[in-house]
């Protein structure tokens, strides 16, 4: 659930992209298998490089956040947008330094020189020249600027590139150390920096020192949830809370079919879903040694529910057939039911795409179960950020503290003044106020909505839906209900260096495949078990010998 809906473009185009990498340890894998500066953690260096945590108390949410477990919390809702804006930055952050900053873009690139930038560069008080580049062709842009050692001052990294980009090589040689700035309480002098919490500052903690700056950060990072359409459901008398097991949404899946009328209760549950049978969301320890998701009963056991699920004519055959593009229009038009997704499905623009296709449509999610309906249902949690910027090691140590506090002002929270110009520019110039909301002037539709500077810095999400304040109360209505169940992984933000080899066993891609055809009922589950045979021998237990005596016994589970 991001803040503005220029944000969720970029959003969607991470998770095409990405898939469940967010979810992953933070890994970067090297050409060989030699010895790196950077590597994991310890559990003592981790704690002395990550900056203190201080919540921001400047700008008030409709909605609180609530707590759940460790690192884990819902994001605070806002019904509408603030309607007099807090400044939290006193006077302008910079002193006149120039600079060169390179982000990704998914979308038209502004062009150099326009009003928005040069507002931007007077109200932080530094020239920096903003030179965004293609997202999609990102992973092999930034390699030939490493290589030749001519990156820019200021560059975002994403972490499902990290093996790409080799960022725990980079980090301490071509990437600054952020420690002796933002360890501990010095963080206070950055109060908007504080406020993003350490969960996301440990995503940028590479050989236990800091070098990422977070961006778009959540307490409340999980693979997904089985979204359904409420409207449709709730007109049958079928609501959230009477599907508590795997057998419930069978069931429901069977009532909700109605093939001849070209409706189908599903679409694709497999990511979203698997670990709900208990298996783990890749490793676990059982009595002292790391056990593979693949090794796992609990595996078996989803995968032969999916593989049921495939056979029973209970999914779109479109679906069946691996056409995930068109998942949402198939869910709009009501030919789709129940369907897997991001927990960004809530949103305005979702409700206005839905709405489009159908004035009555609403989304619903299912609360997290246990697959058993007995077991305590546990949800995995994926980093608090996939997105990381950072500064360029050849800076002086005054010039990283110019830049550190125009980061300050990007991560201004969500309806400070400071916000309100990074993203949406100058009232009356880029945006103007509707029915309360700031909204994009031609001006601001060329030049602002496609963002850049947020992608340097910017402050932890929020709910924010404008126009439907219902769509925020639903969403976190459902997070608060939920958060209980966000268990950490094992291996929990673990930077790791990890050898190409290694890294590509890991992917186990052929065992993927494998699995895909499986839940869409193309293979058995004796061929998965096969696949996990092959892929065991050949570089499966190579895999994991890596990972116990590399990350396990040096530095624990992250847990």
């Amino acid at each position: 659930m991001r803040t503005e809906l220029n944000r969720r473009t970029f959003v969607n185009a991470a998770a095409s992209i990405a898939g469940t990498a967010a979810l992953a340890p933070l890994l970067s894998a090297c050409g060989g298998g030699g010895d790196h500066k950077s590597g994991a953690n310890t559990a003592q260096g981790l704690k002395a490089a990550l900056p203190a945590h201080v919540p921001s108390t400047s700008v008030k949410p409709d909605i609180p956040s609530v707590a759940g477990g460790p690192d884990a919390a819902t994001d605070p809702g806002f019904l509408s947008y603030p309607s007099s804006p807090a400044t939290t930055v006193s006077g302008v952050p910079g002193k006149g330094g120039s600079y060169t900053a390179v982000t990704p873009l998914w979308g038209t690139v502004p062009p150099a020189g326009n009003s928005f930038y040069q507002a931007m560069n007077k109200a932080l008080g530094v020239e920096l020249t903003m030179k965004p580049a293609d997202g999609n062709n990102y992973h092999t842009i930034v390699p030939t600027m490493t290589v030749a050692q001519k990156l820019p001052d200021w560059i975002q990294l994403p972490t499902w590139w990290n093996a790409n980009f080799n960022v725990g090589a980079l980090a301490g040689t071509q990437l600054a150390d952020l420690t002796p700035h933002l360890s501990g309480d010095k963080i206070k002098k950055y109060p908007n920096l504080a406020a993003i919490p350490s969960g996301a500052w440990q995503t940028g903690v590479w050989g236990d020192k800091l070098y990422g700056i977070p961006c778009f950060s959540t307490s409340f990072a999980i693979p997904g949830v089985t979204f359904f359409r409420r409207d449709i459901l709730e007109s049958r008398g079928i609501t959230a809370g009477q599907v508590k097991s795997a057998d419930d949404l069978m069931s429901l899946g069977k009532e909700l079919t109605d093939a001849k009328r070209g409706v189908w209760a599903f679409d694709d549950l497999w990511t979203f879903l698997y670990t709900s049978w208990g298996g783990p969301l890749k490793w676990r320890v059982d009595n002292g040694k790391l056990v593979h998701l693949f090794e796992t009963q609990e595996f078996l056991e989803a995968l032969d529910w999916h593989h049921r699920l495939a056979k029973s004519g209970y999914m779109h055959p479109d679906a069946l057939a691996g056409d995930v593009a068109n998942g949402n229009t198939r869910f709009y038009s009501g030919k789709v039911l129940i369907q897997g997704g991001g927990t960004s499905g809530f949103n305005m623009a979702d409700h206005q795409a839905g709405t489009a296709a159908d004035k009555n449509y609403r989304r619903g999610a299912f609360d997290i179960f246990a697959a058993d309906g007995r077991s305590k249902p546990v949800v995995y949690m994926g980093g608090s950020t996939s997105m990381m910027s950072y500064l360029n090691a050849r800076l002086k140590p005054a010039q990283i503290e110019e830049l550190l506090s125009v980061a300050n002002y990007l991560a201004a929270p969500f309806g400070s003044a400071e916000y309100t110009m990074a993203n949406f520019g100058v009232e009356g110039v880029h945006h103007t106020r509707v029915n309360g909301e700031p909204t994009y002037t031609d001006d601001g539709k060329k030049f602002v909505q496609t963002q850049t500077f947020p992608f340097l810095s910017a402050p932890s999400a929020v709910i924010s839906s404008p126009g439907d304040a219902e769509v925020t109360k639903y969403a976190a209505a459902w997070q608060a209900a939920n958060v209980k169940a966000l268990t950490k992984p094992l291996f929990w933000g673990m930077n790791y260096t990890m050898p190409q080899p290694i890294a590509t066993a890991e992917a186990a891609q052929a065992v993927a495949d494998i699995i895909k055809d499986c839940y869409h009922g193309k293979k058995k589950v004796s061929d998965v078990q096969a696949a996990v045979s092959a892929w065991k021998s050949g570089s499966g237990d190579r895999l994991k010998q890596w990972m116990t005596e590399n990350v396990l016994e040096k530095y624990g589970t992250g847990q």
